[in-house]
Parts: structure tokens; sequence; C-alpha cells
């Protein structure tokens, strides 16, 4: 079981990142204290999902009927935030009861981890309901007054669309929980919206065969997907679903990227640097021929050399 780090953002929001408020919803919505994926495969099955969820979200059958409706897209993103609001939480309390009944472990094991899961729930919740309720007040302003309240909602949907997107990624941080519960909750969210839009015979206009087909599609790809997730971390790391976080071995994330190891992108003295090998334009100290020194030559002329300034015993022959 992974417990959530203190801080929320990492330190990675200044002032100027408010300009940007895709950039500030990546990290108001995927916290610091996530973990994060355990393995490169894991990752891009989690991305495929991240996708399937996207046509799930905004459905095939805009594109099928030739339009996109923005005030459509608006309502229909504050009735899935309701719905999340409600089914988050009877999945997470489903869940909890049975790795109650397993004995392994107890609910107040998981405490600090649900509460931070919760707190990132009410807010993507809270910023769908004030991005709609901003749109609807702006719309019954007078023209002079829209401009500051349109460009709050137009900040906002931005904001919103890019946490949505983390959002489906992470399922609100429920893999600080358990591992397996963010494929189990986008399978889950997937098909109560599909089987709404069926019971209610909302086909968007398609027919029953074509309804069907598009409607069902999503889900099927977004389950298929996630049952491929969980397998591998049961396979591979010995995660499973039923399994109380408390019993799950610890896998640590993937290791970090090494440093570069070229003197050029290393500042001095970093601990990175290969130990000195002396002045490469200096030559070696002591005789650069490798002949050892004897007799105190400086070129290491062995006594007796007709060359050699000394005699066999040390006496000049010169004289000097």
């Amino acid at each position: 079981m992974t417990t959530p780090q203190r801080t929320w953002t990492g330190g990675a929001l200044t002032a100027k990142s408010f300009l940007k408020p895709h950039k500030v919803a990546w990290v108001m919505f995927h916290p610091a204290w996530i973990p994060r994926s355990v393995d490169p495969s894991v990752e891009t099955l989690k991305r495929l999902r991240v996708i399937a969820g996207a046509v799930a979200a905004l459905g095939v059958y805009t594109y099928v009927e030739g339009g996109f409706a923005f005030t459509e897209v608006l309502d229909n993103a504050a009735t899935a935030s309701l719905v999340l609001l409600f089914l988050t939480p009877l999945t997470v309390g489903v869940m909890l009861w049975v790795w109650r009944r397993s004995g392994a472990g107890t609910v107040g094991q998981l405490r600090g981890p649900l509460v931070s899961a919760l707190k990132l729930l009410l807010l993507f919740v809270g910023s769908v309901i004030g991005t709609v309720g901003l749109f609807s007040v702006s719309d019954s302003l007078p023209v002079f007054v829209q401009l500051p309240f349109m460009l709050a909602a137009l900040w906002l949907a931005v904001f919103v669309i890019a946490g949505a997107v983390r959002i489906t990624g992470n399922f609100f941080g429920t893999a600080v929980v358990h591992r397996c519960l963010p494929p189990l909750l986008a399978s889950v969210t997937s098909w109560l919206m599909a089987l709404f839009d069926l019971v209610t015979g909302d086909l968007h206009g398609l027919g029953l065969a074509m309804g069907v087909v598009f409607i069902l599609g999503a889900p099927l790809t977004v389950t298929g997907i996630s049952l491929l997730e969980m397998r591998r971390l049961n396979r591979r790391y010995g995660i499973r679903l039923g399994a109380h976080p408390a019993t799950l071995p610890h896998v640590p994330g993937p290791p970090p990227p090494m440093p570069p190891t070229a003197p050029p992108y290393l500042p001095p003295g970093s601990p990175y640097l290969p130990p000195p090998q002396g002045n490469p334009y200096l030559p070696p100290q002591g005789n650069p021929y490798g002949v050892p020194p004897q007799g105190g030559h400086p070129y290491g002329v062995p006594p007796g050399h007709p060359y050699a300034p000394y005699g066999p015993n040390g006496q000049n022959p010169y004289g000097g």
C-alpha cells in the first residue's frame, strides 16, 4: 500500500503557470502523491484506456450526427460529474467491504489515501459545476459586463477539459489506495453511462442497431483494456483486485533516468563526474622515454655508456 505525500502540487506551480490553464489542470488533477506507473507496458495500457474513455465521454454519435454542440457537452459534463460523485464512492465502498471481509486488513489503514482521493473528486466536480454555472450566468448579463465572466468561464473550460483527461487516467488518484481501482472505476463508469442511454432510449437519433453498436462499443473497449491492465498487474507484480492493499507487495516505481556522464552536461564538482586523470597536455613526470634514471643523470643514461658524462666509478672522464 502506498501512502500519500503531504504536498499536492510538488512545487510545480508558479504565478506564471496560471496564464496556462491546461498546465494548472495537469498539476492539480494529478497531485504529487499519486504513485507512478509500475511498468511502461502498464502505462501504455492506461493511455489506451484514456483514449477509449474519451470516446465514451464524447460519444461517436456526436460525429455521426454531424455536429458538436458545446452547450450540450457542458450539460453532459455536469451530469457525468454528478454521476461520478455518486458512483465513485459507491464502487470504492464495495471494494472496502470485500477487503474487510477478507480479514487481511482494516478500513482504518486506508483512511489517509481515501481522504486524498475524495478531495480530488470534489475538486473536479466543483470545477465542472462552477464552469457550467459561470457560462449560464454570463448569458443573462448585459454585454458590457459579460467580458470578464466569459474570460473566466473560458479559462475554467480549458481547465476542466485538461483535467478530465488527467482524471480519466488516474481516476481521482485511487491508485494510491489500490492500483487496480483506476481500471475498475473506468469500466464501471463507462458501462453506467452506456446503460443509462440504452434504458432511457436516448440513442441520439442513430436508430436501434447503430445506437447499440456505438453506445456499447466504447464500454466494451474500456473494459477489455482495463481487464488486460489488471491481469498484467497480477501476473507481473502480484497485485490482485480482491486483495487488501495492506497485503500487497511493495512495488517501487520505475527508476529515475540516469544523469548524463559527459562532462559538458555536468557542472564542475558534480559527483557524477569521472575522477581526474591528470592533465592530458603535460608530459608524464620523470623520463619521457621510460628509461629509469641511474647515477643521477637526468636522462637515465647508465654509467659506462659512451655518451655518459661520468665514468664507471662515477668520476668525470674529462677531468671535470
